[in-house]
């Protein structure tokens, strides 16, 4: 009969190689030596399973040209919930960690910097770039720091189009090297759901950018046709239905897509340095890692499952929630910044009102011209049950902040009531979230939490293991099984494709400690 535990063992060591035979409706392990048993063809099926590496899942050249070990990346979560904590984490572990500086003060962010160069030194991370149509003075501000601090990684998220801060990042210091190699200092992972917008981050910097570069005297004639020859962006991730912005794209369509146009984009610009693709939103298995790297994903990226974790910059509430939350349990909701545009982001809608309040708010703003011409009772709502207080000292709290903040946005206000109203609801849009990371408590069903579904499935595969409790998730703990579990169901699928059954024991794959995976790897 088979020994299906000595087989199981095998293909769960990752660096063993297997030969087996199958004869009678018995499988069995054959040794390296015992090859001969393989000539019997009339009566017996054999199979071969390869080594497989963590280190060699994905795209090798994406782990070489970052200097990584492991084709992982932990996503930028705003307002810091992709911590300095992830970031050291991850970056131990031989993985990439982006801090999520969305939403926090220049002077936050820079904290972040001094304390992750400090502390990792010559290791690799990077911090997160996001694109602020409403407060573009703030997106050219951080990208100011980036280049005054040495960040030579930037993960650029929701973008709409290509802005000339993130070009300006991207082109710094481009130089040809003693070989004549174009060098790039800078480096963009982005992530971007529509091919549009992938088009032009996989395209060279548009020419009338570049232009105004050198004009502003940040580039030369001779960097600007260095710029013509590269990508803004190598590395573009696949962003599927994942928490935050999102436009709830399907990863199985999503990401054969934007490789076909990684392809075509590729043959067209000939570039030195071939584009990549990778995958996000939805991955939190092994499952569905191991389905990004099937088709094709040079790496992987996680979010909302780093955020249940302990080092993430949220609180132990919000990690209580989101242990509780099913694939279902998510909702779309008007975003803080780009609120006036229509957009919004993925959140969790167990155990909060926030998506319904916030849906409320942007009903209003659509229905009427300015706080003042709001229904009395409307207006008393509001003032009880979200905002707490008066709109008159909510709009005073709002203007001290953008007085600091972004004082043209006061100007504005000042001249256009709707704007002035849209500032205001953008006051309880962006406390949601900082409500959340704190834990304040009176203001439990306000709390703003980003997740996808991806959240209810690793939900669902922990049930029952140490994974399941909210205080045994660390970020390197999530991401080698992740992985782990993504190399030995690949394995598994090489063994199928040579017309082997598999038996239920050999494909469940549940959580393992550390000590465990690495006696494997």
């Amino acid at each position: 009969m088979t020994d299906e535990r000595a087989i199981s063992e095998a293909i769960r060591d990752l660096h063993r190689p297997i030969h087996l035979l199958e004869k009678g409706g018995t499988i069995v392990l054959v040794p390296p030596e015992s090859r001969a048993a393989f000539s019997d063809k009339e009566t017996a099926r054999t199979a071969y399973i390869p080594a497989c590496r963590l280190e060699d899942l994905g795209d090798s050249t994406f782990c070489l040209d970052h200097r990584l070990r492991y084709p992982y990346v932990a996503g930028a979560m705003a307002n810091g919930i992709g911590s300095a904590d992830i970031v050291e984490a991850m970056g131990g572990a031989g993985m990439l960690g982006f801090f999520g500086a969305a939403g926090l003060p220049i002077s936050t962010i820079e904290a972040a910097i001094d304390r992750i160069q400090k502390n990792l030194g010559d290791v690799p991370y990077g911090f997160n770039l996001i694109h602020s149509p409403g407060e573009p003075n703030l997106e050219r501000a951080v990208v100011d720091l980036y280049l005054r601090r040495g960040v030579r990684l930037v993960e650029a998220s929701a973008f709409l189009d290509l802005t000339l801060p993130v070009v300006r990042y991207r082109v710094h210091g481009i130089h040809r090297d003693a070989s004549g190699r174009i060098v790039t200092p800078n480096r963009v992972i982005v992530k971007v759901s529509r091919v549009e917008v992938a088009s032009k981050f996989m395209a060279p910097p548009p020419e009338r950018i570049l232009q105004e570069l050198i004009r502003q005297g940040e580039i030369t004639a001779e960097q600007a046709a260095l710029a013509a020859r590269i990508p803004v962006a190598q590395d573009v991730t696949a962003e599927a239905d994942s928490g935050g912005h999102t436009d709830n794209r399907p990863a199985i369509t999503l990401v054969p897509t934007m490789l076909a146009l990684r392809d075509r984009m590729q043959a067209q610009y000939g570039y030195d340095e071939p584009l990549r693709v990778g995958a996000a939103g939805g991955i939190s298995t092994p499952a569905s890692a191991a389905a990004a790297f099937a088709m094709g994903a040079a790496y992987v990226l996680t979010g909302s499952v780093n955020q249940a974790c302990l080092e993430s910059g949220s609180s132990d509430a919000v990690r209580e929630m989101l242990a509780q939350a099913e694939q279902a349990d998510t909702i779309m909701a008007p975003a803080a910044d780009m609120f006036e545009m229509g957009v919004k982001v993925q959140v969790l809608k167990r155990g909060t009102m926030f998506a319904m309040r916030a849906a409320k708010l942007y009903e209003l703003y659509r229905a009427h011209p300015s706080l003042e011409e709001l229904p009395a009772a409307e207006r008393a709502n509001l003032e009880k049950n979200l905002f707490r207080a008066p709109l008159t000292e909510i709009w005073d709290k709002t203007r001290a902040f953008f007085l600091q903040r972004d004082p043209s946005q006061i100007a504005r206000a000042d001249g256009d009531a709707k704007h002035k109203m849209a500032l205001v609801f953008r006051w309880y849009l962006g406390l949601s979230s900082r409500w959340a990371n704190a834990g304040e408590p009176t203001r439990r069903m306000d709390y703003q939490v980003w997740c996808g579904p991806a959240m209810g499935a690793f939900n669902e595969w922990t049930k029952g293991s140490f994974l399941e409790e909210p205080r045994n998730r660390r970020v390197v703990t999530v991401a080698f099984n992740i992985l782990y579990g993504a190399a030995v169901l690949l394995r598994l699928q090489t063994l199928r494709s040579q017309g082997f059954r598999l038996l239920r024991d050999w494909t469940r794959m549940s959580p393992l400690e550390l000590a465990e995976i690495e006696r494997f790897i």
